[in-house]
């Protein structure tokens, strides 16, 4: 028996997890054999401000101090050729202000070794850094209850949830679903009303190119969203076509074609020899239809709890979104304003 059951230990369910410890008694269930197995593993994590959009920004700089032990310098070029241009134009638009820095040409080809023709437009994001998304993540476990290989077989609520796994029953006043993109299957399984979470496959490929890649080369994101790229160690580079393919939730692989994509776009950006893809790896984002996150209690009134929603930002936000629903299970004001968020949008 525990106050509070979280579905979920990848980062969402153990930021929460971290963020109610000492308030309430907290057991994370984890379907498969190691907690952070699918999006949470599988992330070239940075934090942006601007990624996300305006909506998620104060989410992602409230968590700016707490991730700040587990950042490192990057900084990013958001890039446009003049397909792209009025898309960069409408992200300096949505972000007013210090935080995106307009670059010309000549700055752009100091910031990226042989850059085609062509892209001539780019906006810097200097604060922008990496995140160790393994350090973080346990960071948040250390300490937690934590039941894994324990699948959700369904949900019964009596007074108090009664939730059946694969590793046995459990009981808990609140039903928080953190399943990431299971989340709309949990909600089934416990009787509640999905909202509409859909899994999207993201393609990521490590390549070893010629000249090898610069260490302090940015992160560099495609305004019109065909690609980014960001220097690993050894000179590496790791790749995204920047695709988002509608999917079922499921242990997802990186696909041929995707890996093909990406590569030819990156050979139309810069005037780089890939010798090897030498890894290639896909996770899932999951979006609520609206594309914002999904925090708050459903309006069944069974306290079952939503953490989902969180697409390609649940990392750099994880700090403040589960301060803001830790606050909303608790019962206590959250610092962030939580209507944007809210469950009941759905209702």
């Amino acid at each position: 028996m525990t106050d509070v059951a979280i579905i979920g230990a990848g980062i969402a369910g153990a930021s929460l997890a971290a963020a109610l410890a000492g308030r309430a008694s907290v057991l994370i269930l984890e379907a498969e054999r190691l907690p952070g197995y699918h999006a949470t593993g599988r992330s070239a994590a940075f934090w942006s401000e601007s990624y996300g959009g305006p909506l998620i920004r104060p989410l992602t700089s409230a968590s700016g101090p707490a991730l700040a032990p587990f950042l490192a310098p990057r900084g990013a070029i958001h890039l446009a050729d003049a397909a792209g241009r009025a898309k960069l134009d409408a992200l300096a638009a949505a972000f007013p202000g210090a935080l995106l820095q307009p670059l010309g040409r000549a700055e752009l080809e100091a910031a990226i070794p042989n850059l085609s023709p062509g892209w001539d437009w780019g906006l810097a994001e200097p604060s922008c850094a990496d995140i160790d998304v393994a350090a973080l993540h346990a960071a948040c476990l250390k300490g937690q209850s934590l039941v894994t290989r324990a699948r959700m077989i369904g949900a019964e609520r009596n007074g108090r949830w009664r939730i059946e796994t694969t590793a046995g029953p459990f009981q808990a006043d609140i039903l928080v679903n953190a399943a990431g993109a299971w989340a709309d299957d949990v909600a089934l399984l416990a009787g509640e009303r999905p909202v509409g979470i859909q899994p999207y496959r993201r393609t990521i490929a490590q390549l070893r190119v010629d000249p090898p890649a610069p260490p302090d080369l940015p992160l560099v994101i495609d305004a019109a969203e065909r690609f980014y790229f960001k220097p690993e160690t050894g000179g590496r580079l790791w790749l995204s076509p920047h695709d988002e393919t509608p999917c079922v939730a499921h242990d997802c692989a990186a696909e041929e074609i995707d890996v093909a994509i990406a590569v030819d776009r990156l050979e139309q950006v810069v005037d780089w020899r890939v010798e090897a893809v030498e890894r290639k790896w896909a996770g899932l984002r999951s979006f609520a239809p609206d594309r914002l996150p999904v925090y708050g209690f459903s309006d069944s009134g069974r306290g079952f709890f939503w953490f989902a929603g969180q697409g390609g930002f649940g990392i750099q936000t994880a700090p403040a979104a589960a301060r803001l629903a830790a606050a909303l299970i608790l019962g206590t004001v959250p610092a962030i304003d939580p209507a944007p968020y809210s469950a009941a949008r759905f209702a």
